[in-house]
């Protein structure tokens, strides 16, 4: 199981959904370059999705129209 610190993640006002939903995309991403390429994951793409935002080598961008909720 994944131990996220959640404050470092949604340090600039980003919204637990937002986090969510980029999390989720980029596992989807992450299983599907694998399956074209027949690698086999030994992590979850969720975890390798998780260390991606940890690291910042992806960012969660909002809409003006998700920060007005």
């Amino acid at each position: 199981m994944i131990n996220v610190d959640l404050k470092a993640l949604l340090k600039d006002d980003i919204s637990r959904y937002s986090l969510v939903v980029a999390t989720a995309k980029r596992a989807r991403d992450i299983a599907d370059a694998a399956k074209a390429e027949g690698e086999i994951l030994v992590e979850k793409p969720v975890s390798l999705a998780v260390e991606d935002f940890q690291d910042g080598k992806y960012i969660v961008v909002e809409s003006a129209e998700v920060k007005e909720f």
